[in-house]
């Protein structure tokens, strides 16, 4: 296992596991998933929002189930199909689907940003597509999802606020993070904890691109002093950033904090492997101040 973790480290491609819902095909990344089980009966929980199905424990663990077609706007899920048990932001969730296809491997450089060919119901709810076999498979965002439903799940901001007065730092920080909710609630934090010179950028490869400028400029030090990377990204993903920022004698000094939903225990292990210096789950913003701290100051 060990092994294979540190052989496919950093090669910018995903495993995507592709599902159906009300007959379309959507994916998931295979890195988030737990386990697939039969569906089966839950507990509905009073007053819970619209695409909550209810609860169950399959091993001794509470577990939350959506209705995935709820979330798409394509009506209710019936009983039957199948459960797609998730572990990402420190959660356990169950997205109910009709079925699974199969696992497909592709390069982060395949995924290409929703635009005009998604319809709006999924537009914001969607990371990427693939296009496999003449089809196209719509990658959802399942940390959106989860975080609509229940907005206590995401970032949480008022960690910044009990940092309190913080002095300012002129401390470069470069940041890849392809959503543009959570890049600008990063950017937006760091600003609150004194942080202000930043570069934000929407993926690993224009986070290379600035690095790489930098280098022929001879402008690294004043620039670049650490990076904040998401892990899954379209074109370059984080561990792939990693990897080349830390490949590079120039370079493989900077501190790189991976921060994504997917820091467990398989990914933490990807991580050390490729030099980075701190991860951290999505939620623990404040946390992520700390070890910027740690790192810079």
């Amino acid at each position: 296992m060990d092994t294979n973790i540190l052989l496919e480290n950093g090669t910018n491609e995903l495993e995507v596991l592709e599902f159906t819902v009300a007959g379309n095909s959507y994916g998931i990344n295979v890195a988030k998933i737990r386990e697939i089980i039969t569906y089966q009966p839950v507990t509905p929980v009073p007053n819970s929002h619209p695409s909550i199905e209810g609860i169950f424990m399959p091993r001794d663990v509470m577990i939350t189930a959506i209705d995935l077609r709820n979330c798409l706007q394509r009506g209710t899920s019936e009983a039957g199909g199948l459960f797609i048990i998730t572990n990402f932001n420190k959660l356990d969730i169950a997205f109910h689907v009709d079925s699974v296809v199969g696992i497909h491997r592709v390069s982060w450089k395949e995924i290409i940003k929703p635009g005009a060919t998604v319809s709006t119901t999924e537009d914001g709810i969607s990371t990427g597509i693939i296009k496999y076999d003449n089809k196209l498979i719509i990658i959802l965002d399942f940390e959106k999802i989860v975080t609509d439903i229940n907005p206590e799940t995401g970032l949480k901001t008022t960690e910044i606020d009990a940092l309190g007065e913080r002095s300012r730092s002129d401390v470069p920080i470069l940041i890849a993070e392809d959503s543009a909710l959570l890049n600008k609630l990063i950017v937006d934090s760091l600003k609150k904890a004194g942080y202000h010179n930043l570069i934000h950028t929407e993926n690993g490869e224009e986070a290379y691109k600035v690095i790489q400028e930098c280098k022929e400029e001879g402008t690294l030090d004043q620039h670049v002093k650490c990076v904040i990377t998401d892990i899954e990204m379209p074109l370059m993903d984080g561990h792939r950033l990693t990897k080349l920022i830390k490949e590079d004698d120039e370079t493989k000094d900077i501190p790189v904090v991976i921060f994504s939903s997917l820091v467990n225990e398989e990914m933490k292990r990807k991580g050390e492997a490729l030099g980075a210096n701190a991860q951290l789950s999505k939620p623990e913003i404040g946390n992520l101040v700390k070890v910027i701290d740690s790192l810079v100051l």
